[in-house]
Parts: structure tokens; C-alpha cells; sequence
């Protein structure tokens, strides 16, 4: 396969640049099915900067990206969103593609930070506030089938089609995670702070100021030796099945995580949305989980925080879909360490409706910033003793014909050489106990210190 495919690639260019009358080139291949994370490992060891890695909810898409051939950056809070959406419809314009009866193409892939008007910590000055990559190299996965995507500038030397080449020299390799070190000091900055800042937070909501804030807190974790992203990768698609799990990495900084909640999906005219607010730990056994399944589903207070969502998300869809679908009652979403109140919802968009623009109109909801929206965003920026960054803020992929997904970007961490920094938030409303909203951050804190092979506190 390895020899083949190197061949068809050189194949390929050599034809394509003979009649491109375009700055871009792009072309799919179908290859024999590959484990996602191999081909995320090659990157580095091929000694690309850039590389990500998307697996959607259901496990049925999967997408890794190598190298960077266009890039869209954008700091500051004017326009990001249009910027993006813009930006990728003129690299659309500017470039060939040939499927070779695949349905494969190139994609957009990145993410948002969570409110540009945070002042920037000196942790996420790697990440903008709008950072969008289309890969040299894309490997999509979708139900069992592989293809590979080469994307490049029309004018690209001859030296960039070898290293593309030499990228496939190891593909037939095993690959080797590292062994995740062991754990020297944990930080957890900021605590007393942030328990003050909800006592804050709920004697202003009682006062009628606002019905619901999010505060976030952050915790730190120094290890042995520098972290291997494929070995975490692996752990959480071992233990998150149900997740969003996704990364992105630049210049050996990596924002990774694996996220139950989904902002919007489109396919055609088709937008998917959940509602995902209210939550409790997973029972020690089959009893006990669903007597607190039950009480979450019964608690006033959880079920307050997740009709504030499904107002909201609701709300937003009757502005850009024709018809709505929502289911009346919650329901639960089981993971592994933590149970949701969850509710589907399903529009119909109405013409010109793009999937950046969906994305731009439900983030934050109140599940991630509070309601309302602007009053809960300015109590965050003044109360939340941290930089959320990329935390909390929406992060996903758009293709070449408007469709895409994007999840929120939570049970999540930064990753910068033998440093892991976790996040986790909750939702304060009237009636919340700061004692019982700090221990409900510790269990969202799980999947990630899991994941890290950190033992459970």
C-alpha cells in the first residue's frame, strides 16, 4: 500500500499542476482502513508542527490532520466569525479539487476561544481567538472506509511532494505510545477565590441581577517527562467512547479533550443541537446509578439550569430553521464517570443559514456562560480567576460544501511539554451551595485525570 500510494501521489501532482489555473491544489485517494492515531503519530515523527485529531460522538467520522498548507487567525472580537466563514469560502475559490470518485475533500478544522475580551494569559498565547488550518495531509475515517487528502499551494516545490512521500515510508509501521509519566506536583490555583466568586455570584442572582452564571476553575498538573498526546489519545478513546474526542496541536502545545456536548452539527439543510445542563457522579453500582439518574431527573435545581438551555438553544434555532423538533422532557446521557440531563434538537435551516453562523449564535449558551448571555459574560470576565482560552468555546470542522460539526469544548486540557492543565465549570444559580458546586467541578475534572492516569481524590 505504502509504495502505491507514494506513487499515485507524485502521479497525481504531476497531472493536477500541468492544467491548475489555481493558487491551491487538493486530491483524495481511498487507502486500505488505518488506526486514526497511527496516522496522528506519524506526523510528528515526520516532523510536521501541526497536526489534529476529530472523532465524533458515535465513532462514526473520524478525521486527522497533518501540516498546515492554509491557515485563518484571528484576535480580537470583531467579526471572528465572519472573518472565518469569509476566509474559507475564498480558499474554496482559489483551489482545485479532484474527489477521484471519492466523497472525500479538503476541510477547515479549529477552534474559537471563549470570550475574546478576557484578557489573554501568557498559557494560550499559541492559541487565537479564531485559529482555522486546512492539513496538507487528511486522513478521513467514516464507517470503515479511509481516504487521504493532499492539499497544497499550485506553486509548491518539488520538496514538499517528498516529504509528503516520506510521510508513507512509515505508514505500515507499528507505532508505540510513550508511557505516560508519573505525576511530581499538583497546583490548584485559586481556590479560595473561586469560592468567593460563586458566594458573589449567588447573592447577585438572589438580588434579580441574573438567573444563572458559569464559573470555571483550573487546576494544574506537573509530570516526570514531557506528555505524549498519542498515549492520551489512546486512553481516552479507550475510556471516553461516547466522547467528542478531539486535539489540536502547534509548535508542541496541544489542546485536547473528550466532550459529550455537541454545539451544532449541519448536513444540507439538516442542523442538529443538544441541550446539555445538569449533572451528577455515576453510582458504584447498577442501584445506586440510577437512584441518582432518577434524582437528577426530579432536582428543581438541575432541571432550572437545563431549561435555561433549552429555552435559549430553542430560541436560537426558531431564528434560522423553518421547523423544530425538541423533545418536551429530558432525558439522561451516561458517561463514565458522569451522568447529564440531555436534551436532542433537530431544525430545518432556512436558506443561506450557514453552519459558522449557527456556531456564532449559540455560543456561549447558558450551559457554558450563564443567562443573560451578556450580563453572565461580563460577571465571568470579572469574578473567574483564570483565562479560559479555548475552555468552554466551540471547536470542530467545516467542509467544502458548508457542512460540519462543532462540539463545546469542555472535559478539556492544555498540554505544554510535561505540564497538563485541566478545567472545569458549573453552573450557579439561586439556591447553589459553593461546597457542593466545587465538588461537582472535581467530578468533571475525572475523564481528563483518568485519562492522565492520575488517581482519583
Amino acid at each position: 500500500m505504502t509504495t502505491l500510494f507514494q506513487h499515485k501521489t507524485k502521479e497525481q501532482w504531476d497531472a493536477i499542476i500541468k492544467t491548475a489555473c489555481t493558487s491551491f491544489v487538493s486530491w483524495s485517494e481511498s487507502i486500505s482502513l488505518v488506526d486514526p492515531l497511527q496516522f496522528f503519530y506519524l506526523a510528528e515523527q515526520s516532523g510536521f508542527k501541526t497536526r489534529f485529531y476529530w472523532s465524533d460522538r458515535n465513532n462514526e467520522t473520524t478525521y486527522v490532520g497533518i501540516g498546515c498548507t492554509y491557515t485563518i487567525v484571528v484576535n480580537g472580537n470583531e467579526a471572528r466569525f465572519a472573518t472565518v466563514e469569509t476566509e474559507w469560502k475564498r480558499f474554496i475559490e482559489r483551489t482545485t479539487i479532484h474527489s477521484n470518485k471519492t466523497s472525500a475533500g479538503p476541510i477547515l478544522f479549529g477552534g474559537f476561544s471563549f470570550d475574546p475580551l478576557k484578557r489573554k494569559s501568557e498559557q494560550w498565547q499559541h492559541f487565537s481567538d479564531a485559529t482555522f488550518v486546512v492539513p496538507t495531509v487528511l486522513l478521513t475515517v467514516k464507517n470503515g472506509e479511509a481516504t487521504v487528502t493532499i492539499t497544497l499551494p499550485s506553486q509548491s516545490e518539488e520538496g514538499e511532494i517528498v516529504r509528503v512521500q516520506q510521510l508513507f515510508t512509515y505508514s505500515d509501521d507499528p507505532f508505540f505510545p510513550s508511557p505516560l509519566p508519573p505525576l511530581v506536583r499538583c497546583e490548584e490555583r485559586g481556590k479560595e477565590e473561586w469560592i468567593k466568586a460563586v458566594k458573589q455570584v449567588i447573592e447577585r442572582i438572589r438580588l434579580g441581577e441574573f438567573a444563572k452564571v458559569v464559573l470555571a476553575r483550573e487546576e494544574r498538573f506537573a509530570f516526570a517527562d514531557r506528555l505524549d498526546v498519542v498515549a492520551l489519545l489512546e486512553r481516552l478513546r479507550e475510556q471516553q467512547p461516547m466522547s467528542y474526542l478531539f486535539a489540536f496541536e502547534q509548535d508542541g502545545r496541544c489542546f485536547i479533550g473528550a466532550s459529550p456536548e455537541q454545539l451544532v452539527k449541519k448536513e444540507g439543510t439538516v442542523c442538529y443541537s443538544t441541550c446539555l445542563a445538569g449533572s451528577i457522579r455515576r453510582g458504584k453500582t447498577i442501584q445506586e446509578d440510577e437512584e441518582l439518574g432518577n434524582w437528577l431527573l426530579q432536582d428543581e435545581k438541575n432541571l432550572q439550569e437545563h431549561q435555561f438551555v433549552v429555552e435559549m438553544i430553542k430560541e436560537a434555532m426558531a431564528e434560522m430553521c423553518d421547523t423544530i423538533d425538541i423533545s418536551p422532557r429530558p432525558q439522561l446521557l451516561k458517561m463514565r464517570d458522569i451522568q447529564h440531563l440531555y436534551t436532542p434538537v433537530i431544525g430545518e435551516s432556512r436558506r443561506n443559514v450557514s453552519l459558522v453562523s449557527l456556531v456564532e449564535r449559540l455560543h456561549p449558551t447558558p450551559a457554558l456562560g450563564g443567562t443573560p448571555r451578556e450580563t453572565a459574560l461580563e460577571t465571568i470576565r470579572a469574578l473567574e480567576p483564570l483565562d479560559r482560552g479555548w475552555y468552554a468555546a466551540p471547536i470542530g470542522w467545516i467542509d467544502t460544501f458548508g457542512n460540519g460539526e462543532f462540539a463545546v469544548a469542555i472535559r478539556s486540557g492544555l498540554l505544554q511539554g510535561n505540564e497538563a492543565i485541566l478545567f472545569a465549570g458549573c453552573g450557579v444559580v439561586g439556591d447553589s451551595d459553593p461546597a457542593s458546586e466545587y465538588e461537582e467541578t472535581k467530578v468533571k475534572l475525572k475523564p481528563m485525570l483518568s485519562a492522565l492516569g492520575v488517581k482519583k481524590r
